[in-house]
């Protein structure tokens, strides 16, 4: 008799994990799977026609990633567990950090999704793709900017992040950035050039939203403030005609008003 062949570490890893894939990979992956870049107003303007893929997004290919590996597979989940020693062990054993699901998703994405930084820097630094869009236009670069976690967008930056990507909505990380008041990732996005007066499907500018979606607080503030600094038109309006310190003073934010005000030379 023939001994048969010895298995290769590779097979005996992906066996081990593929168990482990099977047991917390569904779950996790359900449960992240759905999240996109930030709140948007219901219906209305903005929403894309029924029956065709919001823009930045592809209609799926039913070809499209059946070639996964379950050690690709398990790279993701462990990513969006913020595992990092088994992201390590892994990325060691083959996965590719550029390997997605059949949503589109990879590992890059889901640990911008569960806010795992160090995990996000391991998988940048071996080849992962900052642009690289799901099924609703969501990229770890763009991810990074709407949750504020600047120092992911920082690494983005260095590794290539394409500064006039959109999401679904056609909103640059700079737009939303700024609807949430992420002061830190505001600073880095202007600095690194992304376009202040981009106007989104919704018909709003960086400017626009910061006033708009913002609570008038300090960082919103702030985030006017070095928006008009680097040259956002303040007269710029929406698309039925409001200007950014109409909407300012309508919703009581003095400071807002006064910055704008100045601004305009009124």
């Amino acid at each position: 008799m023939t001994r048969p062949a010895a298995r290769t570490r590779r097979q005996a890893l992906n066996e081990l994990l593929g168990l482990m894939g099977l047991l917390m990979g569904g779950g996790l992956l359900a449960a992240q799977g759905g999240q996109t870049l930030a709140a948007r107003p219901g219906g209305g303007a903005g929403q894309p026609p029924a029956g065709r893929p919001p823009r930045g997004t592809t209609a799926r290919d039913p070809a499209r990633n059946d070639a996964i590996s379950t050690l690709d597979r398990n790279l993701i989940t462990a990513a969006g567990a913020g595992d990092q020693d088994l992201v390590a062990r892994l990325l060691a054993a083959g996965a590719s950090a550029r390997a997605a699901d059949e949503r589109g998703r990879c590992a890059l994405l889901a640990a911008v999704q569960g806010r795992h930084s160090e995990v996000a820097r391991t998988l940048i630094v071996a080849g992962a793709d900052v642009n690289r869009k799901d099924a609703d236009a969501n990229s770890p670069f763009l991810l990074a900017a709407a949750t504020g976690q600047a120092d992911v967008v920082r690494l983005a930056l260095a590794n290539g992040a394409d500064l006039a990507s959109t999401d679904r909505y056609d909103g640059t990380s700079l737009i939303v950035a700024s609807q949430h008041g992420h002061v830190e990732v505001v600073k880095l996005l202007l600095k690194a050039g992304v376009a202040v007066d981009h106007v989104n499907d919704l018909g709003w500018t960086a400017l626009l939203e910061a006033v708009v979606l913002g609570d008038g607080s300090e960082r919103y503030e702030q985030t006017v403030q070095l928006l008009l600094d680097a040259g956002a038109d303040a007269n710029l309006a929406d698309r039925e005609g409001v200007t950014p310190t109409r909407h300012a003073r309508e919703r009581g934010y003095k400071t807002m008003v006064k910055m704008l005000m100045r601004v305009r030379g009124h």
